[in-house]
């Protein structure tokens, strides 16, 4: 199988570094054919701005949704994004590798998200009609694909725990999971999360190894997260909101999951 490495850290020898590269060997012992966009190393530009569309009526106002559409569709977009959307395209599975900054991730990978997915590409394709609002979520250019996230944090589990301060990490999570990853139709695997990365010492990397190669080794055998899908029914279109007899009285990011022993009873 294919697979994709994003990294966004700026120093090798860090502990991303070094994680990054033990995936990297870890898959392609398996057998996989690996690839890596490490966007410091490759100095990623990350603004998406006129300038990436050199097709376009410079005269005009820019437009970043429609421009990119234009340029998708014609062929004239910059030759970086070019570049990594046909990564996406060749990969069966994509691992965004990041540290959580600011409870997120860092800006250079989210300005690869802008400037690779294009309107067309990435999103705004299918159909859209009273009953069905476009191919997304669970839908679209990416399905069959799998993705996962691999991000560090300094601070302890406990910090991202239910009631931990920091809110629970699935929260913070939900808007790279859901938003960027399951939209444009990846089926998204549960994260794999290294905390308190300045007190790993070897004991706790070896830890570490151990439990990120068996997630490397089950990539495509470990159950995705299961998000609800937008046009099966659980929906209302074109409101978008959950139907009333859906976890009525609930609210939240957890409300976008199917239940676990509805998935269970679905898969019966």
């Amino acid at each position: 199988m294919n697979v994709l490495l994003v990294l966004a850290h700026p120093e090798p020898a860090s502990l991303n570094g070094s994680l990054h590269r033990f995936m990297r060997d870890r898959l392609e012992a398996q057998g996989h054919s690996v690839r890596t966009s490490d966007l410091y190393a490759m100095r990623w530009k990350p603004t998406l701005e006129a300038a990436d569309f050199p097709a376009r009526d410079a005269a005009a106002p820019f437009d970043p949704a429609l421009d990119s559409l234009r340029a998708f569709e014609t062929g004239t977009q910059a030759a970086d994004i070019e570049a990594e959307q046909q990564k996406l395209l060749w990969a069966d599975a994509v691992i965004l590798q990041f540290p959580l900054w600011w409870y997120s991730m860092p800006a250079i990978l989210k300005g690869w998200i802008e400037r690779i997915y294009a309107y067309g590409f990435a999103y705004g394709v299918g159909e859209h009609s009273d009953s069905h609002w476009g191919d997304r979520f669970g839908e679209g250019s990416m399905t069959g694909k799998r993705a996962m996230v691999v991000t560090t944090t300094g601070g302890w589990a406990s910090h991202y725990a239910p009631r931990g301060i920091n809110g629970p990490m699935d929260d913070l999570l939900f808007p790279i999971h859901h938003g960027i990853l399951y939209y444009p139709g990846f089926e998204v695997l549960p994260p794999y999360v290294v905390h308190r990365t300045g007190k790993v010492d070897a004991a706790a990397y070896a830890r570490i190894e151990q439990e990120l190669g068996a997630r490397m080794d089950t990539l495509f055998s470990t159950a995705p997260i299961p998000f609800r899908r937008q046009n099966h029914g659980d929906y209302e279109i074109p409101a978008l909101t959950l139907r009333p007899d859906i976890a009525p009285g609930r609210s939240g990011f957890g409300v976008h999951q199917v239940p676990a022993e509805a998935q269970a009873i679905a898969e019966a």
